[in-house]
Order: structure tokens, then C-alpha cells, then sequence
């Protein structure tokens, strides 16, 4: 680590109140998804910080009243040197109206070594940390010969994908790190799909011809799709054991992969035979597959169940996968990220993570999900690395240990900086 660095890595010690007061102001803009199309304000301010230090500003609504904010910065020599995007969102976790919080979630206040408020863990507090970062950089007259990519969006908390809109318009770098919540472990992801199974009759019956559908000698081709739909259930329970038996991930737990029954929305009136059935499933799968993969599996299975029964034979269900928006079209994707240990980028920042804060780095995979995944799905390598912790994240009174905040913060600019130093060609 050279002198300079070193220095700066003091300060960020030393100026632990500016990292903080950062952090409360991101926290103090209220930015709750659902109900979103309210990040206006906090990314106005995120673009006026970054152009202050000397980013270019690309700023456009992923909806109205929630946009993206991507500031560029490039290097010196852009064409030999490694480039690299950080990556946070500023949505946070809904608040419902019974939370009893201490002070106002969007009141911040420091207590017994933690800043409180919603966000500070997941994960206004890794923005802040980043943009400390970037701002020590600056002071010090450090100019980075790779590029530095930092993407501010929206949408995460709800499956809006701000950062899949962000590949689609064609950001791409040598290695992202989404400073989400991870305790400041290296960690890759599982992915969740969501999926709506629909079971749909093409008549509609009154209440008084059950009986008709369900003895012998009714002769009514029929049936309730609440009833068919608890067929399906049992099914998705069935291939869900048969996945915890057969699939196994290093670094996960068994039974990872889970299919829940989310939702379900059927029937019309009391004096109707329920003619359609909607369910809606949330699906957790390992890193090594995809959401394409785990949606034709279960397509295959259900159809199977279907061919074996007469009614559902005739009138199988139908399927529809994802989304963009879990407010719009009540569906999203979070594709899996897996973690390549031996990546260059993956080593350095292991390696500065050991030498700052003096302890073994730990790379394992988030049980949850992030943006991440999108990275991996436009051929960017990536890691999630932010501070806080799960327990904290969307929790009452939702906090981050401070002294975790600065280590994090001190690690991010030392990795910015060795890794936007890097050669392109360099050999490892």
C-alpha cells in the first residue's frame, strides 16, 4: 500500500463524523418501495455530489419519479487500465404504520456505536461509504487511470431493476462490487424468480351443479380450479423435497432451493363454482442455475401432474414467469451471481480487505438476493461487498455498526484505487 493511500485510509478514521453525517442525510430523504416514485430528491443530491467531484452525470427516469443517476468518471489512460462500476440503490424497505421506532425512521441517530434509521443497513450506509470514498480520492488529487463507474438506482427492494437498466444501456466495466448488505463479506447469490400458475376453466357453472361434477352418473365435465390448483400445490411441495434431497450448493444449507406459495386468488362469488385459480410462487435457486432453467423444470413437472389428471389434461395450466416491476406487473427476476475465486479482481480485494483490517477474508453466498445478478447476466464479473448486516436489513429500528462503516469505506478506497490502477494486460 503506498504512502498516499495509507493516508487517506487515517482520514477515513479521522473524518468519521463527515461519513456519518453522509449517511444520516441519505437516510433522511424518504424513499420507502413500495409505494417508490420517490427517489427524486436523494438522487438529485447523489448527482450533485458526484459532479462536485468531477463526474459526468447520465440521469434518466426509470419511472416517473424514480430515477437513475450513473455518474462517470474516466481514467487517465482508459484504454490500458481496469475499469470498475460500484453499484448501490437508494429504495429502502417499506414501513408500515404500527413500527414502534425509537425516533422517526428517517430520523437518524447514533447510539452505542450504531447509526439508526431505515437504510442504514440496506444500504444507504454502503452509498455513503462509497461516495466518502470517491470524495477522499478527489481531494487528494488522485486521478485513476481506469475508469470509475458509479451507478446510483432505483427499484431494488421491488424487483424494478434500475441496475438491469443500466446494462440495457450499455454501462459495462472489468468488475462491479455492489455495496450492498453483506457484513462485509465477499459474497456471491442465489436467484429468485417469481411465477404466476393460472388454472382457468373455459365455463362458468352455478354453485348448484357441484354435485353433478363430483358423483357418479352426473355427466358434467367440470371442476372447481381452487381444487385443481391444490393438486398443483402438492405437486410444487413434492419437486421442492425432491430438490432439497437432490440439489446441493457449496456454501449453502440444504434446502435452499424452495418454491413458496405466495399468493393465491380464486373464485368469484359464493353461488359460482370457482372457474379460475391464480397463484402466485416465489422461487430461490443456487447460483449455479438460472432463472430460465428453474422455471422449464417446474413447467415440466406441474404438466406432468396435469397430463394425470382428466380435467386439467383438457384445460392445463398456464404459466408466466418474472417481471419488471413487483408494483406494475407483480413479478420480478433476480439472477444468480456466482463468485470466480480466482478472479484477479476478487484476490486484490481480498488481499486489501486482510491488510486494512488485519482479520481473514470470508467469501461465501448471500442467502438473499440483490441486483447483483445482473452483472453476471451482461458478462460483468462481480461481488457483493457492503456493510451491515441481514438481521438489520428492513428490521424496526434497522441500524449499521459504525466502526464496520468506516472499515468498509477505508477498504473501498483502497480497492478504487488498486484496482483502477491495474493493467488490462497485467499477469497474475
Amino acid at each position: 500500500m503506498n504512502e498516499q493511500i495509507a493516508m487517506l485510509l487515517k482520514q477515513v478514521d479521522e473524518r468519521k463524523e463527515e461519513l456519518i453525517e453522509l449517511a444520516k442525510t441519505l437516510i433522511r430523504f424518504e424513499t420507502p418501495a413500495p409505494p417508490a416514485r420517490n427517489t427524486s430528491d436523494i438522487q438529485a443530491f447523489i448527482a450533485d455530489f458526484l459532479q462536485k467531484h468531477e463526474f459526468t452525470i447520465d440521469q434518466w427516469d426509470v419511472y416517473p419519479g424514480d430515477p437513475n443517476v450513473v455518474g462517470i468518471r474516466k481514467g487517465t489512460e482508459s484504454e490500458e487500465y481496469k475499469s470498475l462500476i460500484v453499484n448501490g440503490h437508494v429504495d429502502v424497505a417499506a414501513i408500515a404504520e404500527d413500527e414502534q421506532w425509537q425516533t422517526g425512521p428517517f430520523e437518524p441517530v447514533v447510539e452505542d456505536g450504531f447509526l439508526i434509521g431505515r437504510g442504514a443497513a440496506d444500504m444507504k450506509g454502503g452509498i455513503a461509504g462509497a461516495l466518502f470514498a470517491i470524495q477522499l480520492l478527489q481531494e487528494a488529487g488522485i486521478r485513476l487511470p481506469g475508469d470509475l463507474i458509479f451507478q446510483s438506482v432505483i427499484g431494488e427492494e421491488v424487483g424494478e431493476a434500475g441496475t438491469l437498466q443500466c446494462c440495457k444501456r450499455g454501462y459495462h466495466a472489468d468488475f462491479a462490487v455492489v455495496v450492498d448488505t453483506s457484513n462485509l463479506h465477499i459474497q456471491g447469490q442465489g436467484g429468485v424468480i417469481t411465477g404466476w400458475i393460472t388454472v382457468k376453466s373455459p365455463q362458468t357453472f352455478h354453485d348448484a351443479t357441484r354435485r353433478q361434477m363430483i358423483h357418479a352418473g352426473g355427466r358434467l365435465f367440470g371442476a372447481n380450479a381452487i381444487e385443481k390448483m391444490m393438486k398443483i400445490i402438492q405437486g410444487l411441495q413434492e419437486l421442492e423435497r425432491h430438490w432439497a434431497v437432490m440439489k446441493t450448493y457449496e456454501g449453502y444449507p440444504p434446502g435452499m432451493t424452495t418454491i413458496n406459495p405466495a399468493v393465491i386468488e380464486g373464485g368469484r362469488h359464493a353461488a359460482f363454482i370457482a372457474d379460475e385459480c391464480r397463484l402466485w410462487i416465489t422461487v430461490h435457486f443456487y447460483p449455479n442455475e438460472t432463472h430460465q432453467q428453474v422455471a422449464q423444470e417446474i413447467e415440466s413437472f406441474i404438466m406432468r401432474i396435469a397430463e394425470s389428471d382428466p380435467w386439467l389434461r383438457e384445460h392445463p395450466p398456464q404459466f408466466q414467469w418474472g417481471g419488471e416491476s413487483m408494483i406494475v406487473d407483480r413479478g420480478e427476476i433476480f439472477p444468480s451471481l456466482e463468485i470466480d475465486t480466482d478472479h484477479p479482481a476478487v484476490r486484490r480485494l481480498a488481499s486489501i480487505h486482510e491488510t486494512v483490517l488485519q482479520r481473514e477474508t470470508i467469501i461465501d453466498m448471500s442467502p438473499t438476493v440483490t441486483d447483483g445478478g445482473w452483472f453476471s447476466e451482461f458478462q460483468i464479473p462481480a461481488v457483493i461487498y457492503g456493510p451491515g448486516t441481514l438481521e438489520e436489513a428492513h428490521s424496526i429500528n434497522e441500524k449499521v455498526d459504525v466502526e464496520q462503516l468506516v472499515q468498509f469505506t477505508q477498504v473501498l478506497l483502497s480497492f478504487i484505487y488498486e484496482w483502477c490502477h491495474t493493467e488490462k494486460q497485467e499477469l497474475y
